[in-house]
């Protein structure tokens, strides 16, 4: 399967052109898309809210992923093969928590292009191509193998809001682990109980627990967490006893 993972957001043309060009270059892959809502323009939040979702997908799985704000410039168009899944999309930060959070990596730069490459749609017109061309088994295409980015700065997990869901939960890029059971979430001056989902919470308290992605996630009970709590994207936390 081929899965779009993006921040073009689900109206518009920019979706539909890409699952044109994967469809047709790989007849009979299904092209599924996952996310259109990645937070715009913020790769490095985005990072995170992808390495969660493909981490519950098949092996062999192939990812187009676009949040691309330096589209023309000098970043390159790479292939992360990251647990058995490949990646395709920019080296600006959006593949490294994947890297990060993967047993077994490797990266390649694409060399290959095709006879019209727009300056500012390298989604339709590189990514796609090669995903296509991988979902094929065909890995012909000009590359070279490469030793990947900087990772140093970039942690396994980040203690901050990296999504908003359409119910306006938080999610974080801090995965959930035992320990963490029991301690109060900080976040935006407040202080933040545990529960185990929304049904053991009263209407209109906020709450963190783990969700289906095995983030810690904030929310409200029957209200929206974003505008209830002030929270925004890049908004940092912390855990107490």
């Amino acid at each position: 399967m081929i899965f779009l993972f993006t921040d073009f957001g689900a109206e518009g043309p920019y979706l539909g052109q890409m699952e044109a060009v994967l469809r047709l270059a790989a007849p009979g892959v299904d092209v599924i898309n996952l996310a259109s809502n990645a937070p715009p323009g913020e790769p490095r939040l985005a990072a995170y809210v992808l390495a969660a979702l493909a981490k519950r997908l098949p092996e062999n799985s192939v990812f187009v992923c676009v949040v691309d704000p330096g589209v023309g410039g000098t970043r390159h168009p790479l292939v992360l093969e990251a647990d058995e899944r490949w990646f395709i999309g920019p080296d600006n930060g959006l593949l490294n928590a994947v890297a990060v959070q993967a047993k077994d990596v490797a990266w390649k730069i694409i060399d290959w292009r095709p006879e019209q490459l727009s300056a500012s749609f390298h989604g339709r017109d590189l990514f796609a191509p090669i995903a296509a061309q991988i979902a094929r088994q065909d890995f012909a295409w000009p590359h070279r193998r490469w030793p990947g980015p900087d990772l140093d700065g970039w942690p396994a997990d980040i203690a901050a809001i990296v999504y908003f869901d359409h119910y306006g939960n938080a999610f974080t890029g801090w995965r959930y682990a035992q320990a963490l059971d029991g301690k109060t979430l900080l976040v935006n001056g407040r202080r933040i109980p545990q529960a185990r989902t929304f049904c053991d919470s009263a209407r209109d308290l906020p709450f963190w627990y783990c969700n289906s992605l095995g983030l810690i996630e904030i929310a409200v009970n029957l209200n929206r967490a974003d505008l209830a709590l002030g929270l925004s994207l890049g908004m940092g936390l912390r855990f107490e006893d």
